[in-house]
């Protein structure tokens, strides 16, 4: 058995944390007096909480100084774990925790390749954390999605080619990401909006250990 490396995005492919986003997104555009429903959340998927402002002002034709949108950030991140302290091991989206132990039995090297700031407290509480070889986050990387940055600093870490590497993203970003740094993308979500990746899930329940095997072999 070959050894690859099993690159995880965090929001919405491990954890269901995207509603906290939402939550938190929605308080400031409320605010801001800007509608932001869940179809616009969609905008933000796998985007930095710099260009998601963004997004969420020219939503509504809102323009703003620095400082201020300094403040909204910042706002937006104390509201985020606000929501996020009292996560635990029940956050874990179904059929996740199977597929990491395979990982895990099969000695197969697992990192997190995610644009949240918070992944490593998050992956903390829900005990998650031990099943990493290597976590990069938004804190370590100066390029969004889908700049590859993430997933290749995440594969040169658990010392894998790009080529061995398979990445699991629920964001058109996150896929496209993986495509451009020469991986293998599989998409976890709808496939009217992911059709960029190579295999296309609805979630984990989906993917049987078989399935894996094979990416290993």
């Amino acid at each position: 058995m070959t050894t690859k490396a099993f690159i995880f995005d965090l929001d919405g492919v491990i954890v269901d944390t995207a509603k906290y986003h939402f939550l938190a997104w929605q308080k400031i555009a409320n605010e801001l007096h800007i509608e932001f429903t869940h179809e616009h959340n969609e905008l933000l998927k796998g985007v930095s909480r710099v260009r998601s402002l963004d997004i969420i002002l020219e939503l509504g034709q809102v323009t703003a100084s620095q400082e201020d949108k300094d403040r909204w950030l910042l706002q937006k991140n104390e509201d985020y774990l606000s929501y996020v302290v009292d996560m635990d091991e029940s956050e874990i989206l179904p059929g996740v925790f199977r597929i990491l132990q395979f990982l895990k039995e099969n000695n197969q090297p697992i990192a997190l390749g995610s644009a949240s700031k918070n992944a490593r407290p998050i992956l903390e509480k829900t005990g998650l954390l031990p099943y990493f070889d290597a976590v990069v986050d938004g804190n370590d990387v100066t390029n969004a999605k889908p700049d590859p940055e993430v997933f290749l600093m995440a594969a040169k870490l658990l010392n894998i080619s790009p080529e061995n590497s398979i990445v699991f993203e629920d964001s058109v970003a996150g896929v496209q990401a993986a495509n451009i740094g020469n991986m293998t993308s599989i998409g976890i979500g709808e496939a009217s909006m992911l059709h960029e990746a190579k295999y296309i899930f609805k979630d984990f329940t989906e993917i049987d250990t078989a399935f894996i095997a094979a990416l290993i072999q």
